[in-house]
């Protein structure tokens, strides 16, 4: 029999948006279902590459060290050439700066990820249900009732809101209508988690780049003891994904026979495309990452840019599930798509040249420069400041606790509220604390003892900072603005408590009073 139950949120897909938005939420006290229809985890390599960016956002969530210790930086890459082998060091590398702590991209197997993803996930009490899948979905201004097919029969699930992280060829966005614009790129690839006899784990091998369209690598995956096999394949040709049929590939293309792959893993062929869905929203449904867009592998682009979907949503539907305007979801599709465009221009324009075996891959990759600066929620217009400005990432910089222990500010932006960072105000009068918001004030609780923050904010005495939970600057505005943060916080549901009776606290009942 069908049972009924209420949520906040259904979660379909348990890729790396879906697990993402699920530890946001949870973290939230927010009320979830994450379902996939798999019946297990994904156990491929394919998404293998984590951006700067994607590091931050996996500090704040609490699982950034087990992410790095599940990879490591990308090997030196091995060309062979017919004149022998060719060794190609990533040269000097960029050092991680008080305001950028993160710099150099890491090579982690997708399944990886995933797996340090669950097991945070798991820390806050949650699991994602496999061989769950979404079979049907109807809203009304109200929520979204959704029927979903398990190994004990169809349950109708109502819920708030749906969230599609359904991967290209999501359910969700097709049921919705949402056109998938965009198209083929003419390349289909085969890639592979392969254990191989001969080759090193010491370096990215890579054959026949004489000519791409015959070229084959093996990729080693830190700590896992297998290589990622990577070629691009004909269109119209059927592919032999076994052990003998790779090895055989290997050696056509590569000339030498002193390599074979002995086991395979996980294999997958695929098409190249380049696809953007035409609305990120239909009502009380919402889509993220590959549902949303669909990426060229060439940059590392895909994943990351899911994961900072899903970074970008989490908050919003959690204030607006707690009172804040329902307009604040709007402004999901309006950060986001635009974002999403500019990484598949990136994504196709290094797909070209690697095609013209350029290899190198500059800042541009690495996420950090991403911001929000036409966004509704930036607030601008007011005092200028000579540093970051509105929609502006929040930088990091180490500083010192009034008591004495060193810090930062990433640590002090860490969780799911809002920050309001003032630089020494003086006399001024420190706005009043909120539910949500912390204020911390250079000067005083926090002390800038290496110049960092006036460094990497450019902030005068008397002006304040005002951090989104995702962070990014929200606002710069002097002492006497502060009545425009003010108005600002009501606006998106960070708003005073008012004291209540005793006895209308103890009234107050419900789903989200008990969680």
């Amino acid at each position: 029999m069908a049972r009924n139950e209420d949520l906040d949120v259904i979660i379909c897909g348990s890729g790396p948006a879906g697990l993402t938005l699920a530890i946001d939420l949870a973290r939230r006290n927010i009320a979830f279902r994450l379902i996939d229809k798999a019946p297990h985890p994904f156990i491929g390599s394919r998404g293998k590459g984590i951006q700067p960016r994607t590091e931050e956002v996996f500090e704040d969530l609490g699982v950034v060290d087990r992410i790095v210790a599940s990879g490591g930086e990308y090997p030196p890459l091995r060309t062979y050439t017919p004149d022998g082998p060719v060794d190609k060091h990533a040269g000097i590398l960029p050092e991680p700066t008080p305001a950028e702590p993160y710099q150099i991209p890491l090579l982690v197997p997708q399944f990886r990820t995933e797996r340090r993803l669950r097991e945070r996930l798991a820390e806050l009490g949650h699991a994602p249900e496999y061989g769950c899948e979404l079979v049907g979905f109807d809203q009304d201004p109200d929520g979204v009732t959704a029927r979903m097919a398990t190994s004990g029969g169809e349950r109708t699930v109502r819920a708030a809101y749906l969230v599609g992280a359904d991967g290209g060829s999501s359910f969700v966005r097709k049921a919705l209508g949402i056109e998938f614009r965009g198209k083929s790129l003419g390349v289909r690839a085969l890639v592979a988690d392969v254990r191989a006899d001969g080759a090193s784990s010491r370096v990215w091998h890579r054959w026949g780049d004489e000519q791409p369209e015959r070229s084959v690598s093996l990729c080693p995956l830190h700590g896992t003891g297998m290589f990622q096999y990577m070629a691009p394949v004909p269109l119209d040709v059927d592919v032999d994904l076994s052990a003998e049929g790779l090895t055989a590939l290997l050696h056509e293309r590569g000339g030498q026979d002193d390599i074979v792959i002995r086991e395979v893993s996980w294999a997958s062929v695929f098409t190249m495309q380049a696809r953007l869905a035409d609305a990120y929203r239909r009502g009380r449904v919402l889509l993220a990452g590959d549902a949303a867009h669909c990426h060229p592998p060439t940059g590392g682009q895909g994943l990351n840019t899911s994961i900072q979907d899903a970074y970008n949503l989490g908050w919003k539907l959690a204030a607006v599930l707690d009172g804040a305007p329902e307009s604040l979801l709007a402004t999901y599709e309006e950060e986001r798509r635009p974002v999403a465009e500019a990484v598949l221009g990136l994504s196709e324009k290094l797909l070209e040249a690697a095609r013209n075996r350029e290899m190198r891959r500059g800042r541009e990759v690495t996420q950090l420069d991403v911001g929000y600066p036409d966004s509704s929620l930036s607030l601008t217009g007011l005092e200028p400041s000579k540093g970051v400005a509105a929609g502006d990432r929040a930088p990091d910089a180490p500083v010192t606790g009034a008591g004495g222990p060193a810090t930062r500010l990433f640590s002090l932006f860490q969780g799911p509220h809002w920050t309001l960072l003032g630089y020494e105000p003086g006399d001024a009068a420190v706005p009043e604390p909120r539910r949500g918001l912390r204020i911390h004030v250079i000067g005083d609780d926090v002390l800038d003892t290496g110049g960092h923050v006036r460094s990497a904010y450019g902030l005068s005495p008397e002006q304040w900072a005002l951090i989104r939970p995702d962070g990014y600057v929200a606002a710069v505005v002097g002492t006497a603005e502060l009545g425009a943060i003010e108005t600002y916080l009501d606006g998106v549901g960070v708003r005073q408590q008012m004291r209540e009776p005793a006895a209308s606290r103890a009234r107050r009942s419900g789903p989200r009073g008990a969680r």
